[in-house]
């Protein structure tokens, strides 16, 4: 009997490590696959729309991410950054509160060309602003447009396939890496000065012109301030008219039109501009209250949560200079503020590929990132700058997740005839968890910081 061993079938053959003969057809193959996935998840999508709503998710929030990322540039070490924040998205979050109740009567052409030049005037004022208080009066005017701004195109995607939704988050995300980077690179390592970087980044609302006017397919749009026919009711839900008017009967305002000779047909509703918009007012209400449980509070939650810790918590989260890979400690909140763009960017270009239906299990998480970054703050336990680093990315890969599939799940879920107010007014709840974080982080940097000096630890009042 031969003693020779017996040779290996060809097919239980490996392929030797490093062998790029043998794994390149497998990786190959691979890339492949992964690219046909990736065609077939965008199957039946229009170029112009995706193009155009990337670029509004873009242009909408990279000014807000630039002036995040100034933030310690502009008030300087001893004012809490809270404060910017605060101004960042007071004026945004009123205008999403009270927006959706009138934004209708104003045609998506005006609100473009508005919020763009809102936009260039406001960031203007932060470039040349000679004290915080002109600089905070920029910022506030730059907010109004984004405030506007998220609240229009969140809207509009009703009126295109899901692609836009998908696309919007996706600009949005990318925004914060762009935004980030913009004035990360600008300012540190080319060197420019902050009055620089801020004028260069007064060009880019243009961008949001040429999207709107000269990219996406317009015909989609409502022509005039009318939502009705097969573009979806604005004003009203159908089989509310008729409800309205039998509820009405009791109603001071109906009774007074009444009185006035107004007369209301199921049809045609005829009658007084002021009755249609009582009426319209009260079914939006009536909206408002189906959207807080499922939709409103998890982003509420999960935005409180993160941007404590972006504005309240990362100012803190310092080592040794010769720990960290800066150059100086003002180099370390513009890098965390672009990690966490990553993160966020990446999140929310997922949703053709992911869907997250459960919304609270995330906000809980980006709690807990929360508690853990304030107890290091206070206790320093982390060993290094690096575990930071990727705290604060996986902190953005779950802000991301939740705004985006927030607005996934009222597409799906939401009927027709209410998305368009739906999805405007839970733009509500980001801001308004913002503006929540921005007060708890004036305070809190405020502690962690004397607390660090009282103990040894002075990186915070350092640049």
């Amino acid at each position: 009997m031969s003693s020779q061993p017996r040779p290996r079938s060809p097919a239980f053959r490996l392929p030797m490590p490093g062998s790029a003969a043998s794994s390149w057809p497998t990786y190959k193959a691979r890339f492949s696959t992964l690219l046909n996935n990736v065609r077939s998840s965008f199957a039946g999508a229009d170029p112009r729309v995706c193009a155009a709503f990337w670029l509004f998710g873009l242009i909408n929030n990279v000014l807000y991410v630039i002036i995040l990322s100034a933030a310690l540039d502009l008030v300087g070490p001893d004012v809490p950054k809270g404060v910017v924040l605060l101004f960042d998205v007071m004026p945004s979050f009123l205008t999403k509160l009270m927006g959706p109740y009138f934004i209708h009567l104003i045609s998506y052409r005006v609100r473009i060309i508005s919020f763009y030049l809102l936009s260039t005037c406001g960031m203007i004022v932060v470039a040349f602003g000679d004290s915080i208080a002109w600089r905070l009066f920029g910022i506030a005017i730059a907010s109004l447009a984004s405030g506007g701004g998220e609240m229009t195109f969140v809207s509009m995607t009703h009126f295109y396939d899901h692609f836009s939704l998908a696309m919007w988050g996706s600009g949005t995300g990318g925004a914060g890496i762009v935004g980030g980077a913009f004035y990360l690179a600008l300012s540190t390592w080319i060197g420019l000065s902050v009055r620089s970087t801020l004028m260069l980044s007064c060009f880019l609302p243009i961008v949001m012109l040429v999207a709107f006017f000269g990219i996406l397919p317009r015909d989609a749009l409502p022509a005039g301030v009318e939502r009705e026919g097969a573009k979806g009711t604005y004003a009203s839900v159908p089989g509310e008219e008729e409800q309205g008017l039998m509820e009405g009967e009791d109603d001071p305002m109906v009774n007074s039109m009444h009185s006035n000779g107004s007369v209301f047909t199921a049809g045609g509703m005829k009658g007084s501009a002021i009755g249609r918009a009582w009426r319209s007012l009260r079914n939006n209400l009536r909206r408002m209250k189906g959207l807080v449980i499922p939709y409103i509070i998890p982003l509420l939650l999960v935005y409180i949560s993160e941007y404590t810790i972006n504005q309240g918590v990362a100012p803190t989260l310092l080592y040794p200079l010769n720990e960290m890979p800066f150059r100086n400690y003002r180099d370390a909140y513009p890098t965390y503020n672009t990690i966490y763009q990553v993160g966020v960017f990446i999140s929310r270009s997922s949703t053709p590929f992911i869907r997250v239906r459960y919304l609270y299990p995330p906000s809980i998480l980006q709690f807990a990132n929360l508690t853990l970054l304030t107890a290091h703050a206070v206790w320093n336990f982390i060993p290094n700058v690096w575990f930071i680093f990727l705290i604060i990315f996986w902190e953005g890969i779950l802000g991301g997740l939740v705004y985006v599939n927030t607005f996934a799940e009222i597409t799906d879920n939401v009927p027709h005839e209410d998305r368009e107010f739906s999805l405007g007014a839970t733009t509500v709840s980001d801001s308004g968890g913002i503006c929540i974080a921005a007060f708890i982080s004036m305070a809190l940097e405020t502690w962690l910081c004397s607390y660090q000096v009282r103990h040894g630890r002075k990186y915070c009042k350092l640049t």
